[in-house]
């Protein structure tokens, strides 16, 4: 049998279920990514934030138990949190962590993992998630913005300096809004930030969908097999099919403990790689951060929770 073997029928089912179990998050994320836009003023949203730097990273990391949402919709937010000034580090760890310390992550995998220890499984990922995160967050605080942020991005940055002069650019509070004052004026301003934030994201969803329907249909995935067995194979094994996959991460808990030859290291980081760096977020990243932050960001993510998991798989003896 061969390895690969494309067939347009299989691949258009697995594209639209890609879609349509993506964009309802999308759309929730752009509407809150509006109202944040809209109803919130830039000093609030600094306001509220710890002065020590390790408190904020943590409360920014704690922010997905308030809005649960998934790493696409958490992608459209952040756009926004940092047009309206929240600390680059803080908005970074919001983004790790958003798609794993979640309530409805939580639920989902404990749902999942009946039968095979979940609480043990819950724990396990919201507690890494969480210092994964964080993690980020202090590692990114002394890295100039403008070496981390596309030049649009920048661009929109509250108060920032071009050419000697301080100039009002998009995100900024300051600039005049095109709609009016009051409740109707501020609805219709959340719903024209959110129209522009889903279609700048969708297109780089749509582009990563596709390459995760191919290789999900196309692939022959028994060649998974053999490295089942290898502990430290399977761990980097699930983490590239999580990559490849592209799997919202409400629901990739019920296709992680679906591998039952896979041993429950291998399962966790399926969970924990999947909700950062995908396909689909590799195209969604760029349009906020730069590529060389992009690239460092996954290999660096797939070193660490590979030796994470591959060390607790050794512990547990899975």
């Amino acid at each position: 049998m061969s390895w690969f073997s494309f067939h347009f029928s299989d691949f258009s089912v697995s594209f639209l279920s890609i879609i349509f179990e993506g964009i309802p998050f999308l759309v929730l994320g752009s509407l809150i990514s509006g109202g944040v836009e809209a109803f919130v003023p830039r000093e609030t949203i600094t306001r509220w934030l710890p002065r020590n730097f390790a408190a904020s990273l943590v409360v920014s990391a704690l922010l997905g138990l308030v809005f649960p949402m998934c790493e696409c919709a958490s992608v459209v937010v952040i756009r926004r949190l940092i047009r309206k000034g929240l600390p680059l580090p803080c908005a970074i760890t919001y983004m790790m962590a958003a798609p794993i310390v979640s309530p409805v992550v939580a639920l989902s995998t404990y749902v999942a993992f009946r039968g095979q220890n979940p609480v043990e499984m819950t724990l396990m990922r919201m507690v890494l998630g969480f210092l994964i995160a964080v993690g980020i967050g202090l590692l990114v605080r002394d890295i100039p913005p403008d070496k981390l942020l596309q030049p649009e991005m920048m661009d929109a940055l509250p108060l920032r300096r071009r050419t000697g002069l301080s100039m009002a650019v998009a995100g900024d509070d300051s600039q005049p809004a095109l709609a009016g004052p009051g409740i109707r004026g501020k609805l219709f301003q959340t719903v024209q930030s959110a129209t522009s934030d889903f279609l700048d994201v969708t297109f780089f969803f749509v582009v990563g969908a596709a390459i995760a329907s191919t290789f999900n249909t196309a692939v022959n995935q028994s060649i998974l097999i053999p490295v089942a067995t290898n502990p430290g194979l399977s761990v980097v094994s699930m983490m590239v099919l999580a990559f490849a996959l592209a799997l919202c991460s409400s629901t990739n808990a019920f296709i992680a403990v679906s591998f039952q030859m896979f041993p429950a290291s291998a399962k966790l980081a399926f969970m924990l790689f999947g909700p950062v760096f995908d396909t689909k977020l590799f195209f969604m990243y760029g349009a906020v951060f730069r590529r060389w932050f992009v690239l460092s960001l996954g290999i660096g993510l797939f070193i660490v929770i590979g030796l994470i998991c591959n060390h607790l798989g050794l512990i547990l003896n899975q």
